[in-house]
């Protein structure tokens, strides 16, 4: 399955035979030697909620959270199940996703964690726009990126121009920054108006993604922190397009956006 463009390869395991290994998690989210995805994902069963879902990234560690694959697992056991609202469990915690339209699911992604030590960050910085320049000390090409935990570590640079960033070279240097004790998800946002936007997602052991759910969120907290945009916007991502709406009312973010089925393999 994908969701705007993020690959994921999602096993049922809520009979809890499978027991996956670091080393299966990498050979099947290689292309070569598997179906290849930015992440796998496992459905377990759960007593508190609707389904379990444990995320790998293609590196085999372990991840969080993640946005988009929480829309397609959402799908799968609403398909499965007739409902149009369920409860999904995740490491980082509770996730209400709701069925849109078709194979268009919202995910209540909860309130973002906005504290340096919440982040977590190795020192405390104001996380609207933390102490991190890419460039000469002198004159850097990117500088005061907003810093945001969606139940996962996020900083966001905002950028005139997206394609002129190099996502790969930044994203990796930032990845696993002195500054970051857990590594960060690295963003990219191009603000078009106060309710549109490109973004452009360097993910944690993972690498260059079409989309992340989960830094789609951060992005828009990070530029309504900023006051760059409204506080519901429209995200264009490589691989799709996701409607981000950071409530006043309730402080959560809530995530919009489609999935898609691409195949189903036999036992």
């Amino acid at each position: 399955m994908n969701g705007a463009g993020n690959s994921f390869v999602i096993f049922d395991d809520r009979k809890g035979a499978l027991g996956l290994k670091p080393e299966q998690i990498k050979a099947i989210a290689n292309p070569e030697t598997g179906a290849g995805a930015d992440q796998v994902i496992a459905m377990e069963s759960t007593l508190r909620g609707d389904v379990f879902m444990r995320i790998w990234n293609r590196d085999g560690s372990s991840a969080e959270a993640c946005g988009n694959a929480t829309r397609c697992v959402a799908w799968l056991v609403m398909e499965e199940t007739g409902k149009d609202k369920l409860v999904i469990e995740t490491v980082a915690g509770r996730l209400k996703a709701d069925r849109i339209a078709d194979k268009q699911i919202s995910v209540d992604m909860g309130s973002p964690l906005l504290k340096w030590e919440e982040i977590p960050l190795a020192e405390r910085m104001d996380t609207r726009g933390i102490d991190l320049k890419i460039g000469p000390i002198d004159a850097p090409y990117l500088q005061l990126p907003g810093a945001v935990n969606m139940g996962n570590p996020h900083i966001v640079f905002f950028v005139p121009n997206l394609d002129a960033v190099d996502v790969k070279a930044v994203g990796s240097l930032c990845e696993w920054h002195p500054l970051f004790p857990q590594g960060v998800n690295v963003g990219f946002l191009e603000v078009i108006s106060r309710t549109e936007t490109r973004l452009r997602t360097w993910e944690r052991n993972a690498g260059q993604t079409l989309a992340c759910g989960s830094n789609n969120c951060a992005a828009i907290v990070a530029a309504a922190r900023r006051n760059l945009t409204d506080r519901k916007v429209l995200v264009h991502n490589d691989g799709g397009d996701i409607t981000i709406e950071w409530s006043e009312a309730t402080d959560h973010v809530i995530m919009t956006g489609p999935i898609e089925l691409e195949y189903v393999s036999g036992e």
